[in-house]
């Protein structure tokens, strides 16, 4: 099983979208059985909240719900537990660090950073533009899947 932790400042805007597309993608190319993710948060402040509304509406429109979803907080225990932890910017890299200790096998990327154009996802909390977050987020989920399947071989 693959796993892959989604990871944001407060785990309620792009960490749960990124988590809830990639699901949805996994899904419909029946991976189930063998790649898994989830989301957490560098911060304490939304912790046990819900998933922002205007993520929530973003992905209703594309089909995905994403009900029951409470914010949680990163563990440094995550990093034996998962093959990849992956932040929305930079920013959250340099959080992760910070909770995480260290990288010694390089699972510590941005989502982006698989696409052809590796860069932040802005934070929609901030710029209330859920609809370029959800392009983005989408983009990098895509790489993503794209880069599982070629690099373990998965079908």
């Amino acid at each position: 099983m693959i796993r892959i932790m989604f990871v944001c400042l407060g785990n309620i805007c792009r960490s749960p979208m990124a988590e809830f597309v990639f699901r949805d993608m996994i899904k419909k190319k029946g991976l189930e059985s063998v790649i898994c993710c989830e989301s957490s948060a560098t911060s304490t402040e939304e912790i046990g909240n819900s998933v922002h509304y205007g993520t929530k509406k973003k992905l209703k429109e594309v089909g995905i719900i994403v009900d029951g979803k409470k914010a949680v907080q990163l563990k440094r225990s995550d990093y034996d537990k998962y093959d990849l932890l992956l932040g929305m910017e930079q920013r959250n890299i340099t959080n992760m660090m910070r909770i995480l200790g260290s990288d010694p096998n390089g699972k510590v990327k941005r989502l982006l950073d698989f696409s052809e154009c590796p860069r932040d996802i802005a934070d929609p909390w901030y710029t209330g533009d859920f609809e370029t977050t959800y392009q983005d987020v989408y983009e990098g989920c895509d790489h993503l899947i794209t880069y599982l399947i070629n690099n373990y071989e998965l079908y």
